[in-house]
């Protein structure tokens, strides 16, 4: 089940807003917990004991962790075992089928291995519970001695498959009370209909032309046409995961939690390093509070911090995926942050901020040729078709028919990436309430239609 779907906003989310304002507060958590579970079940039956598995060991970890207080040495082994077992478990099911591939590839072997279906969100609910114990481990939280409220933690869910990612430490007090008003509310509707629209009248339909276009790439397509295949791909993943997490986030305020801002208007950057402080800020966040301060960050030597920043964004890129376009991805990253960090230094910022966002989504863009690609084949053909190395011509027949089909569409997506579309919503709804309520409900009307009578509908995240 996804949000958007029909059966999420017709059936499901009534239902668990009605029964949760109808029970008192000490009960809310646990229709929160039994629809979160209902939620993953319906998806994913059988990895639900998985679920429970890791909520159920997590949760032992942190009350052991509790009792050797002063036991500096049990408390530490304790963490070890915490991560291991966490790492573990997600590599067998995200990462074996990867290794043992490439052995058998590497050692002409023939190591027989079934490929196990990757457990919904389990990306995101590990590093939520590795986040919990290392947090407990440092003192930072108390300790959570209530099953169901970890449970709920862990399995809410408005978070559950695509994030964000939330910190124990973010929620810790909303579990045991919280306070939801009629503004509160309305304000969790508002941003729910706002990522649907993105999903749903956007992402869905930017990613038609996308897939469209990917298809048919190699020596015959022409450059405008292979661009206009990674704008589209750059605009769908962007609606298509901001979307889900603007969705999340205002689940989320309905029910009283207050979950962290995933994006923040990322091609708007000035430069890569600013991309990512406005891109999947929970993971970005997770990563620097959990790898890479740890090891040292940049208040090290010179080529220590290199090292660091290419361990972190390798780990990035695995994050994402079992695949060598993934790692690849990840170490693309890296290698950006590093030259703009110790090459273009502070000179790179004197140069007209135009030419700074001009940079920032180009290699954006790029970045999104190694992410979107299987193999890498797919990758080179995909950068000759872009830049011309296959004498493909610049504009064709093909091209001018899809500029001309999607130059509406082009538009609204970029006006809608621009926060300036954000303010004046804002705006509206401070200054002309009605107004906003009434373009609100146009919003949802024309999502549910078009989620009746379309049947491409996908999310990309699911995946990773």
């Amino acid at each position: 089940m996804i949000f958007s779907s029909i059966l999420f906003l017709i059936v499901f989310l009534p239902a668990v807003l009605l029964l949760y304002f109808l029970v008192p507060d000490k009960v809310k958590n646990i229709i929160l917990l039994v629809f979160s579970l209902f939620f993953y079940a319906w998806g994913e039956p059988v990895y639900i004991v998985l679920m429970l598995f890791s909520i159920s060991f997590n949760f032992v970890i942190g009350l052991e962790m509790e009792q050797r207080q002063g036991n500096a040495a049990m408390r530490k082994k304790s963490l070890i075992l915490a991560i291991v077992v966490n790492l573990l478990i997600l590599g067998f099911f995200k990462y074996s089928g990867f290794l043992v591939g490439n052995v058998n590839a590497l050692l002409h072997v023939n190591i027989p291995f079934h490929e196990l279906a990757l457990p919904i969100g389990i990306s995101f609910y590990t590093f939520q519970a590795m986040s919990y114990v290392i947090d407990v481990y440092y003192d930072r939280i108390g300790v959570q001695h209530s099953y169901l409220k970890f449970a709920l933690y862990i399995s809410m869910f408005p978070q559950l498959i695509a994030g964000p990612i939330v910190r124990y430490i973010d929620i810790e007090g909303q579990l045991d009370h919280r306070t939801i008003t009629w503004t509160s509310f309305g304000s969790g509707c508002a941003v729910f209909i706002k990522g649907l629209s993105k999903k749903v009248l956007l992402a869905n339909n930017i990613g038609l032309l996308y897939n469209t276009i990917q298809p048919t790439l190699g020596a015959k397509t022409s450059i405008v046409t292979a661009w206009l295949c990674i704008i589209s791909y750059t605009f769908q993943i962007y609606f298509d995961f901001s979307g889900y997490s603007d969705m999340a986030i205002g689940l989320g305020r309905m029910f009283g939690f207050d979950f962290p801002e995933n994006f923040h208007f990322p091609y708007q950057a000035k430069s890569i390093t600013d991309f990512w402080r406005r891109w999947h800020m929970s993971l970005s966040g997770w990563f620097r509070e959990y790898v890479y301060i740890p090891l040292g960050g940049n208040r090290v030597h010179w080529a220590r911090h290199i090292v660091n920043l290419l361990v972190v964004w390798s780990l990035t890129g695995l994050w994402h995926g079992a695949s060598w376009n993934f790692l690849l991805w990840g170490m693309y990253y890296g290698i950006l942050l590093i030259f703009e960090k110790y090459v273009l230094g502070s000179i790179y910022y004197g140069i007209p901020k135009v030419l700074q966002t001009m940079y920032s989504i180009f290699f954006v863009m790029i970045g999104w040729v190694l992410f979107s690609s299987t193999n890498l084949g797919d990758i080179s053909v995909f950068l000759r078709s872009l830049f011309g190395f296959h004498n493909n011509g610049f504009f064709d027949g093909t091209a001018a028919y899809l500029l001309k089909t999607n130059l509406v569409l082009l538009i609204a997506c970029i006006v809608c990436s621009r926060e300036q579309m954000a303010k004046w919503f804002r705006r509206l709804q401070g200054r002309k309430p009605v107004a906003a309520l009434a373009l609100h409900t146009v919003l949802l009307i024309l999502c549910i239609a078009f989620l009746l009578f379309d049947t491409y509908n996908p999310f990309l995240y699911f995946r990773f």
